[in-house]
C-alpha cells in the first residue's frame, strides 16, 4: 500500500485577503491560515466591556477608537485582534470621510483574550509582532489566571495582576486595573 500526501496549496496574502471572511476569523501568519478560537462567555464578555470602556473615553474628544474583532494587515500578515485601537487621525476613512472596511495597517493598542486551548505563544507572537511594527501598546489578557501581559512599543513585557493600574495610550484617561477587568464576569 502506498501512502499518498496531499500537498497543501499555499496562496498570497492578497489571494487570502480576497477570501470572504469566515467565523470564527482566520489570520493569515507567514503563509498560514489559522482560525482564531470562538469566543466563549468570559472572552466576550471582558471584550465587549473593554470596547464599551475604551470608547465611552475617547470617542466624543476624538482620541481614539476600539474596534472587537477587526482585521488588520501589514508586513505579509493579517490577523484579527480581539480588540484593536487606533488613534483618531489614523483610522482609514473612504472618500466621503466614513471609516474605511479595510484596514492596511496595525493598531496602536492591540489587545488579545486568551481562550481555553488557544496558544499563547501564537498570541504572545502576535502581540510581539506588532510591537516591532509601530503598535504602542499590547494586552494578553489570561482569564484563568488573572494576569495581564503588558507588551510595550520597545518590546519589554510586564506581567500585571490584582490592583496593578495598567498602563494604556497616551491622552486616553482611562484607568483600570486587573482587578477591575476581572470583575467584570461577576454578575
Amino acid at each position: 500500500m502506498i501512502a499518498t500526501i496531499e500537498k497543501t496549496k499555499t496562496i498570497t496574502l492578497e489571494e487570502f485577503l480576497q477570501q470572504p471572511e469566515t467565523k470564527p476569523a482566520q489570520e493569515f501568519i507567514n503563509g498560514v491560515i489559522t482560525p482564531k478560537p470562538m469566543p466563549q462567555g468570559q472572552h466576550s464578555t471582558i471584550q465587549s466591556e473593554l470596547v464599551s470602556a475604551i470608547n465611552q473615553i475617547t470617542k466624543a474628544s476624538k482620541i481614539a477608537y476600539a474596534f472587537p474583532e477587526l482585521r488588520c494587515t501589514s508586513n505579509k500578515r493579517s490577523i484579527v485582534p480581539d480588540v484593536a485601537v487606533f488613534v483618531w487621525d489614523r483610522i482609514p476613512r473612504t472618500e466621503k470621510g466614513r471609516i474605511a472596511n479595510r484596514f492596511d495597517g496595525l493598531p496602536d493598542w492591540s489587545i488579545e483574550i486568551l481562550s481555553p486551548d488557544q496558544s499563547l505563544m501564537k498570541v504572545l507572537d502576535n502581540l510581539l509582532f506588532c510591537s516591532q511594527n509601530g503598535t504602542n501598546l499590547g494586552w494578553l489578557i489570561n482569564p484563568e489566571d488573572e494576569t495581564i501581559l503588558v507588551v510595550f512599543s520597545d518590546q519589554k513585557v510586564k506581567i500585571f495582576r490584582d490592583d496593578n493600574t495598567l498602563p494604556v495610550l497616551d491622552k486616553i484617561e482611562l484607568n483600570l486595573t486587573v482587578n477591575d477587568i476581572f470583575n467584570w464576569l461577576n454578575i
